[in-house]
């Protein structure tokens, strides 16, 4: 009898083994013991995992739950480390010709490398160049962050910037706006070179009809409101944040609009007319109509500070072109031949529109990190701007949770993708980031890149040093061919 039931038992056991297989899962990639940053509630939370399947988050949870459940075909240790959703730069620039596409087309590994796995073209001379690149991307021919691109942005007539759709007339616009829909751009950028003010709004208005988003440079004769009424999603660039609290802001766009006073003129009325009572209510007028910022600060203070900083010798020149190198020295020029009372006026110009940070922040306007970096913009590199974008952030009063949420959440809030992107959640897309330290305590962490994990994908920190080895190869051939 004792015998028979020992043969019972074991033919249960047996049985259940299969059941028991079945329940424990397999994922692609299984991260163990990490510490979950969750950005949008700016807390740590420790001894977690996260399971993927394809490019999908199918678990999250306590470690040993998880692991329980699931087994991997990939593991990667996260003990001791800071998870982190992927890393979104707002506004960067590929361009510099036809001859510069190689050059750019190199940059797209950088972002990787750097836990940047989503960048937003704001448009340069190569629109259609991007486009391809962001259907390369899309079907895994391309290496690279995953693109979003404005394609070509809309302008007026013989404009500075290359690559545009020129617009005199109302029918112009018509027929750029219906050119992007089929370019199936992912949202439309308008600058302002050449470009009447009353076709900017009409421009903006129409966009938005259209079913897109519409982001832009603000002419100098239309105020901030008037751009935000015609229906602007983002402001570009924090200099026109400061703009909307100037006090006399419409008179000055009422006198520049009428030949009465220069750009000039109208630059040193602006900067002495900030007023944080106007500020605030222009602020809350953003908050309230759902259009973010993007400050592009970075930029802001290097052009500011070209006439002190010498960045002859930045590490990160090794992994620009020298194609690409050469479009920074327009800008070095013209700094070079400014007075001293010029370069005063810059450094107190970025002083007073960096301090409008904490105001916006305030006010709840949606701050997008961005960094204008790419071509003409000298040595605001990609990838690594990013990061001192942040840093300046914290410096001029967010949080560090308010600085990484720039980084990880506006950017899907504002394209409408919060559902899959902006955090590490089941469902969400497997763009993850592991950091050797706490983003939260100290924004420069976000620089600790251990390990990115890109639409599913592992790059560890072997595969990382690999992508910025492979950069900097390329770059010195390039170099040395450029000197022969």
């Amino acid at each position: 009898m004792a015998v028979k039931k020992a043969l019972v038992a074991l033919a249960a056991a047996v049985s259940l083994l299969p059941m028991a297989a079945a329940a424990r899962e397999m994922a692609d990639v299984l991260i163990r013991h990490a510490t979950l940053v969750d950005v949008e509630h700016a807390r740590a939370i420790p001894d977690q995992a996260v399971a993927t399947v394809g490019e999908r988050i199918v678990a999250v949870g306590k470690d040993a739950d998880v692991a329980k459940a699931w087994g991997a075909r990939r593991q990667v240790e996260g003990k001791g480390r800071y998870l982190i959703p992927g890393l979104w730069d707002m506004h960067v620039h590929f361009g510099g010709g036809p001859e510069l596409i190689d050059e750019n087309k190199a940059l797209l590994p950088l972002y990787v490398a750097y836990g940047i796995t989503t960048v937003r073209d704001a448009s340069g001379d190569l629109p259609y160049d991007v486009l391809k690149w962001r259907g390369e991307i899309a079907d895994g021919k391309l290496f690279g962050p995953r693109l979003l691109s404005s394609g070509p942005k809309i302008e007026g007539l013989k404009p500075v910037w290359k690559g545009t759709l020129e617009t005199g007339s109302e029918a112009d616009v018509d027929q750029a706006i219906a050119k992007l829909g089929a370019l199936k751009v992912d949202f439309v950028k308008i600058t302002d070179s050449t470009l009447k003010p009353e076709l900017f709004l009409y421009a903006v208005s129409h966009v938005r009809a259209a079913g897109l988003r519409a982001s832009g440079h603000i002419p100098m004769a239309l105020t901030v409101g008037q751009a935000v009424d015609a229906g602007i999603s983002s402001i570009e660039h924090l200099s026109y944040a400061y703009k909307a609290g100037v006090k006399d802001e419409a008179g000055i766009a009422a006198d520049f609009a009428a030949g009465r006073i220069d750009r000039a003129g109208a630059q040193a009325r602006l900067d002495a007319g900030f007023d944080q009572a106007t500020a605030m209510a222009s602020y809350a007028k953003l908050r309230d109509r759902g259009v973010f910022v993007t400050p592009t600060l970075n930029i802001e203070r290097l052009l500011a500070f070209l006439d002190s900083d010498d960045h002859s010798k930045d590490a990160f020149l090794a992994y620009i072109g020298p194609g690409l190198r050469k479009t920074y020295q327009w800008r070095i020029d013209r700094a070079a031949q400014a007075t001293p009372e010029q370069i005063e006026a810059r450094h107190r110009r970025y002083r007073q529109t960096a301090a409008v940070m904490p105001l916006l922040q305030k006010a709840g306007v949606t701050i997008m990190a961005g960094t204008d970096a790419g071509f003409l913009n000298s040595f605001d590199y990609p990838a690594l701007g990013l990061h001192q974008e942040l840093a300046l952030y914290v410096e001029n009063g967010l949080t560090p949770a308010e600085a990484l949420s720039a980084a990880t959440r506006a950017g899907p809030k504002w394209f409408g993708m919060l559902d899959r992107y902006g955090s590490v959640e089941v469902g969400k897309q497997a763009d993850l980031v592991l950091l050797d330290r706490n983003p939260l305590e100290d924004i420069a962490a976000t620089r600790t890149v251990n390990t990115v994990v890109l639409r599913g994908r592992v790059e560890d920190r072997a595969a990382l040093d690999k992508l910025l080895a492979d950069a900097k190869a390329k770059v010195a051939r390039w170099n040395a061919e450029a000197a022969k």
